[in-house]
């Protein structure tokens, strides 16, 4: 949700119903709370289980390797030289390590149901938080499905589950979602500004601002939430109606006209592509939000109205 009349001014960690609904306040935005979950070895495994493939979901294909691989995936690795092919193998080999971690984990959760305890200095525990700590160093190394940048925000966020207190974990994801609204507000705003001035253009303003808000809105919301039957279904459709949008073009327009207006187009489809990878990881993509903003600053540059 967008800034909200601050009167007086929000606090970070705010909570305040909103239309009878729960929202709490970070970095000038209102976000749908969520209470953090009870903190035991039990909930710690849901929500690492949970983390673990949405890492997976959000990034390159191929990287999901199964713990029991880790030895392989280590070797392969190790002799790997050519730089490109290291660099998937590095990421291949977080994937393996992250799944080590979350079977040991399982382990340790079983034990802990059959009544045997095990501390934190347990051999167990120990090679745990190892492999989360190797597979969050590794994780620089994996990229987004996209291939756009890295995204190591969501690599690294099991390791934090499995180190810090839930609720301190809760807080953190409710400052990147703060973030990622940011970038998502940032990326429109950047559409309107440079595209909207135009007049065959102008007609995508209302579509973007929907959309952005319909990203938030994704951001926000955890898909166990039975609102996410609404949300989703509007975030698709109106990124449908703004995949489709066509300028209409004058019957004598040159061959110069229509391509710039073509790549007009295709840069508004990338922006939007680019904001539900950020709505859909729920971390801001820094790098590739200020690429675009680039690539949109040139094109106005080259193509005055």
């Amino acid at each position: 949700m967008a800034t909200a009349n601050k009167k007086p001014e929000p606090e970070n960690g705010d909570r305040r119903i909103i239309d009878a609904i729960e929202y709490v306040y970070y970095d000038g935005y209102w976000i749908r709370y969520y209470a953090p979950l009870q903190d035991s070895l039990a909930n710690r495994k849901r929500l690492i289980d949970s983390l673990t493939r949405r890492a997976f979901h959000h990034t390159e294909a191929g990287i999901n390797t199964p713990g029991k691989s880790l030895d392989l995936a280590r070797a392969a690795y190790a002799s790997e030289t050519d730089p490109e092919r290291k660099r998937v193998n590095a990421a291949m080999l977080a994937g393996a390590l992250f799944n080590r971690a979350t079977d040991l984990f399982t382990s340790i959760v079983d034990l802990g149901e059959l009544g045997v305890q095990v501390s934190h200095n347990n051999e167990l525990m120990r090679e745990c938080s190892d492999c989360f700590q190797e597979a969050l160093t590794l994780g620089r190394q994996v990229k987004h499905h996209s291939g756009c940048e890295g995204i190591d925000e969501v690599w690294g966020e099991p390791f934090k589950a499995f180190t810090m207190p839930v609720p301190d974990f809760y807080k953190s994801r409710f400052i990147k979602i703060a973030q990622s609204m940011r970038d998502i507000d940032m990326v429109a705003d950047c559409i309107i500004e440079v595209f909207c001035s135009r007049a065959l253009f102008a007609e995508v303003r209302e579509l973007v601002i929907d959309y952005a808000d319909a990203a938030r809105r994704i951001a926000e919301t955890m898909k166990k939430d039975p609102v996410i039957f609404h949300v989703w279904p509007n975030f698709v459709a109106v990124g449908e109606r703004l995949d489709a949008f066509k300028p209409e073009l004058p019957e004598n327009s040159d061959q110069i006209l229509r391509m710039r207006v073509a790549y007009g187009r295709d840069l508004i489809q990338d922006g939007r592509r680019l904001i539900s990878y950020i709505a859909g990881a729920r971390v801001p993509m820094p790098k590739s939000s200020q690429a675009y903003i680039d690539k949109c600053r040139r094109y106005d540059q080259a193509f005055e109205p």
